[in-house]
């Protein structure tokens, strides 16, 4: 029983009222961090802003009930938003209703996916999923988030879905229609998310830099009308909306390849997260039953409009950081960010997407792990994992880079193995 209703296990634990007010707590925070965060990775997935404020609700209460990692907080996750961007561009037009719809269909299906590996018992599937490829691939997704948010940041008309050399020609080639305001709202929204990180555990540095990236913008407006710079689309409310995925027998077999790579980067992402907190605060983690948690997260919130989502590094450090002792946490995060939206809402529509990209920006540097990347070209054997799965994350569509990556990864294993015999 306590095997698929996991929470009865902490559930007593919040008869003590210091647990329930430190999870509390650490909730409140978790919402706040949440909010330019979701706004951003929506963008990076070309999902309207709102749907990634959904993906931080309902999967991630649903992750809490039924995982097993008691403070990994799931949610819209960088690399995720990425590769749902990759997957789904060259089927539908970013934003579009079939674009929604599609990416509500590869939530469901990727869920299905991690599920019947929960199921099964699969948890040991993971360990194909080196940690070197995983490296390879954040570090060519590093990459790639920059490269899709130039256009923002400079505010030149970049084709959506050029690769880094078009990008590149494109940027050279229209280096006269840089617009300054743009850059000075980026280039401040940086050095405000960067000057504030030593208080970021009282108020989220992300917030902080949205804010001063929003009143810049407010203001080169009010000075003249042409100064005026692209903003997200307004969040069109707080509960989010039932949806339906698409199961055409067309859609799933176009979507077939790419769920079951996605299913393998999402699940990677979530239990690296959750097996390192957990190690941390000496815990005992169920592989097995976070794949069903995160396969029920995604399935459940398929049909409230939220896209694939994975355990988030950045709203899981921000948890624990807060004090959060049980998943309740996670569960009030998606309570106040509801409460926060009702307020907040309204305001979305100030929020310029130069400040968007800059923040884009800082999530793909911290995305660049420089200190293992160097441990690791210093292995003959990893150096060639590593390589081969950063270009072909830049070079090949994301599904097949990370199957690629695994691939090589496997075949390095054995080449180590008859090395170490002679």
């Amino acid at each position: 029983m306590r095997r698929f209703l996991p929470f009865l296990d902490w559930l007593p634990l919040l008869r003590d009222k210091t647990v329930v007010r430190a999870d509390v707590f650490a909730g409140l925070t978790g919402a706040i961090v949440v909010l330019p965060q979701g706004v951003a990775f929506a963008t990076l997935a070309g999902m309207p802003p709102a749907f990634g404020l959904y993906a931080a609700m309902i999967p991630c209460v649903i992750a809490a009930l039924f995982g097993s990692s008691r403070v990994m907080v799931t949610g819209p996750a960088n690399a995720i938003s990425l590769t749902v961007l990759a997957i789904i561009a060259p089927l539908a037009a970013p934003q579009s209703p079939r674009y929604i719809e599609l990416v509500i269909t590869l939530a469901f299906m990727v869920g299905a996916w991690q599920l019947l590996l929960g199921l099964a018992r699969a948890g040991k599937l993971i360990n194909y999923m080196s940690h070197t490829v995983i490296v390879g691939f954040t570090a060519g997704a590093a990459v790639l988030i920059v490269n899709s948010q130039i256009r923002n940041f400079f505010g030149i008309d970049i084709a959506r879905g050029s690769n880094v050399w078009q990008t590149l020609q494109q940027f050279f080639a229209h280096t006269s229609d840089v617009k300054p305001v743009a850059v000075l709202v980026g280039v401040l929204t940086l050095l405000a998310a960067i000057l504030w990180q030593p208080l970021n555990r009282k108020v989220p540095a992300m917030l902080v830099a949205v804010i001063v990236g929003s009143v810049v913008a407010a203001m080169a407006r009010y000075v003249d009308a042409a100064y005026a710079l692209k903003t997200v689309d307004a969040l069109p409310g707080a509960v989010p909306p039932l949806s339906r995925p698409d199961l055409s027998l067309a859609t799933l077999q176009s979507l077939l390849v790419p769920s079951i790579a996605m299913t393998f980067l999402a699940l990677a992402e979530a239990v690296s997260i959750a097996q390192a907190l957990a190690i941390r605060r000496k815990e005992k983690l169920d592989g097995n039953q976070e794949f069903f948690g995160q396969g029920l997260a995604n399935i459940v919130g398929s049909f409230f409009s939220a896209y694939p989502a994975s355990g988030s590094f950045n709203r899981s450090g921000v948890n624990v950081a807060a004090g959060a002792v049980t998943p309740f946490s996670a569960i009030m995060a998606s309570v106040f960010l509801v409460a926060i939206l009702v307020f907040v809402a309204p305001l979305a529509q100030y929020l310029p997407l130069a400040a968007v990209a800059a923040i884009l920006f800082l999530v793909a540097w911290n995305l660049i792990d420089t200190r293992e990347i160097s441990h690791l070209l210093h292995d003959r054997f990893e150096r060639i994992t590593l390589l081969a799965t950063f270009f072909a994350t830049l070079l090949v569509p994301l599904e097949w880079s990370i199957l690629f990556g695994v691939a090589v990864s496997l075949v390095v294993a054995q080449l180590r193995r008859r090395g170490a015999r002679r």
